[in-house]
């Protein structure tokens, strides 16, 4: 599968081009602290994680900051500590500190000049306005949770960018999907036949548990998304 084949390419935005973890787990961490919690940062991005698909999947049109206010209630009654609303609403709004990756910017730039670009995510409008003023590079189009009133891994994201992609003249054939997420990204890109690139960031585990993780199968994997546009520059000047 050479890269320079592909004509677009689409991203899962929130742990493959967006670091949100440190923010995440930070944030976690210090209510646990100061709450005489005992778990690890770990503990409690897996709580996060659990608790996130499973309002996902209950309400599918749940603002995205909705979703986190009620993952950290979840997480509070879990450990049985009453909910600081106060709190609560900071957690919601710690989206605006979620920050690219290093190599983002300068990634999204250089596939720019080759492809057109979407960005596929599990986030609301508003939310993704935010992101956006820090990765600098415009997309072609954008497909939110909110626009499609669903959440990955259901297929409604993917189908509405292959009608953005049909509208630009390009096939599923052109199409590459890059993300981090197994869940809701690999997983249902598999069961749609669309190609895909698996950035396995080893300091992530956000999306890697649950809902057929364990099952999906990427067609390429890198460590980074400048590893994977690397491979795309020296494929391209090997022709």
């Amino acid at each position: 599968m050479k890269l320079d084949n592909f004509k677009a390419v689409t991203f899962d935005v929130y742990g493959t081009l967006v670091n949100w973890e440190p923010v995440i787990g930070g944030f976690l961490a210090e209510w646990a602290a100061d709450n005489g919690v005992q778990a690890t940062e770990d503990d409690l991005i897996q709580a996060y994680d659990d608790a996130r698909a499973h309002y996902q999947t209950l309400r599918p049109a749940m603002p995205y900051p909705k979703v986190m206010k009620s993952s950290f209630a979840y997480i509070c009654d879990r450990w049985q500590i009453p909910v600081d609303t106060a709190r609560q609403d900071a957690f919601a709004a710690s989206i605006k500190d979620w920050l690219p990756f290093p190599d983002t910017v300068g990634a999204l730039r250089e596939l720019s000049e080759h492809m057109k670009l979407g960005a596929l995510s599990n986030i609301d409008e508003r939310s993704f306005q935010w992101t956006l003023e820090k990765l600098e590079v415009p997309f072609d189009f954008t497909v939110t949770a909110e626009r499609v009133g669903s959440y990955k891994p259901a297929f409604p994201h993917f189908v509405t960018a292959a009608f953005e992609l049909g509208e630009r003249s390009l096939v599923p054939a052109q199409w590459l999907h890059v993300c981090q997420s197994l869940r809701a990204d690999v997983r249902p890109a598999n069961d749609l036949g669309i190609s895909c690139a698996w950035i396995n960031r080893t300091s992530g585990s956000l999306g890697l548990t649950g809902h057929g993780a364990e099952a999906a199968v990427p067609d390429m994997t890198y460590a980074t998304l400048a590893e994977l546009v690397d491979a795309f520059r020296d494929q391209s000047l090997g022709n």
